[in-house]
C-alpha cells in the first residue's frame, strides 16, 4: 500500500512555459528528511479515473519546515508525462497527494569510514532541473554552517532555464563578502547552445556541464582552474544528478583520476562519485 499524505500547492513560478517552480505544504505538516532525497507527486488523471504517481527530487532543504519546493520540466516528446502535465495545468490551493520522502543516492557524506569528519570540497553537477537536489544541498551546507568548499555547476541549453542562477549567485557573493574560512562556494553554469539567439548575450562557459571536467591541453580542466589545484578523490567528492548522458560524461573525465563509484568500489567499499539518473 502507498504512504502518502494530501497536500496543497501554495506558490507556482512559472518560469518559461515549460519550466516551474512548485512548492507544496502537507495538510499534516513537515515530516523529516534529509537532503538530497526524492518524493513522489500523485495527481488524479481523468482520462485514466486514478490517481497516478511520479517522483521529484526535492529542491528544499530540511531545516525550511514551510514547504516542499520542486522545479520541474515539462517534457512533452516524445509523449508528454501525464502527471507533469496535469502540473503544469494546476493552480495554487489544489490538492495533490504526496509520497514519504526517500532516495539514499544522493545523501550527503560527512565522515569518513574512520569516523573523521569528511572535509574534501563538494562538488554538485546538475543538468536541468537535476539542479534541484543541490538547491538542497547550497541551503542546507548554509544553514549549517558547514566550512567545507562547495562548488556547484549547472548545465542547460538556454539561459532561462538556469532556474536557481540568481539564489546561487547571491550565495558566492556572500561568500566573497564574508570570507571563505565562513562559507566557501563557488557556482558556474555552461550553456550548450551558444549560438542560438536566445543565448546572444552569454558570456559564461559553453558547453554540456560535464566539459568543466575536460582537461585542456595543458592537462588542467576548467573546475581545477577555478579552484586552483588538482582534484583527487583525496580532496573532492563529487554528487550528480540529471540524463544518464550527464552523469557518463562527468564519470568517463573522474575516472582517470581514479575516482570511483558504487559500481566500482574501492578494496574498502569507499567511493566518491554519487549519482541519481532520472532517464
Amino acid at each position: 500500500m502507498v504512504s502518502e499524505t494530501k497536500a496543497k500547492i501554495t506558490y507556482m513560478e512559472l518560469l518559461k512555459e515549460d519550466l516551474v517552480v512548485i512548492r507544496i505544504v502537507p495538510e499534516t505538516g513537515m515530516p523529516q528528511y534529509k537532503t538530497g532525497q526524492f518524493l513522489t507527486i500523485g495527481l488524479p488523471i481523468p482520462s485514466e479515473h486514478k490517481i497516478v504517481r511520479r517522483a521529484y527530487s526535492i529542491a528544499s532543504h530540511p531545516e525550511n519546515r514551510d514547504y516542499f519546493e520542486f522545479v520541474i520540466r515539462w517534457v512533452r516528446k516524445p509523449l508528454p508525462g501525464r502527471v507533469t502535465t496535469e502540473l503544469f495545468y494546476a493552480s495554487v490551493g489544489d490538492e495533490v497527494y504526496l509520497g514519504s520522502p526517500t532516495g539514499q543516492e544522493l545523501l550527503i557524506e560527512d565522515k569518513l569510514p574512520n569516523g573523521q569528519p569528511d572535509t574534501r570540497r563538494i562538488v554538485c553537477v546538475g543538468g536541468g532541473t537535476g539542479i534541484a537536489p543541490f538547491v538542497a544541498f547550497a541551503k542546507h551546507l548554509h544553514d549549517t554552517g558547514d566550512k567545507r568548499q562547495v562548488i556547484v555547476l549547472h548545465g542547460a541549453s538556454y539561459v532561462d532555464e538556469l532556474s536557481y542562477k540568481r539564489l546561487f549567485t547571491d550565495l558566492e557573493n556572500e561568500s566573497n563578502e564574508r570570507g571563505r574560512d565562513q562559507w566557501d562556494f563557488y557556482y558556474r553554469a555552461a550553456i550548450s547552445r551558444p549560438k542560438e539567439f536566445f543565448n546572444r548575450s552569454w558570456n559564461g562557459h559553453v558547453g554540456r556541464v560535464e566539459s568543466f571536467f575536460k582537461p585542456n591541453k595543458q592537462g588542467v580542466s576548467p573546475l581545477e582552474e577555478l579552484v586552483g589545484e588538482e582534484i583527487t578523490p583525496q580532496n573532492t567528492r563529487v554528487y550528480i544528478c540529471g540524463y544518464q548522458g550527464t552523469i557518463d560524461g562527468v564519470i568517463e573525465h573522474l575516472k582517470h583520476k581514479g575516482f570511483v563509484t558504487k559500481d566500482n568500489k574501492h578494496p574498502d567499499g569507499t567511493y566518491e562519485v554519487k549519482y541519481e539518473s532520472y532517464g
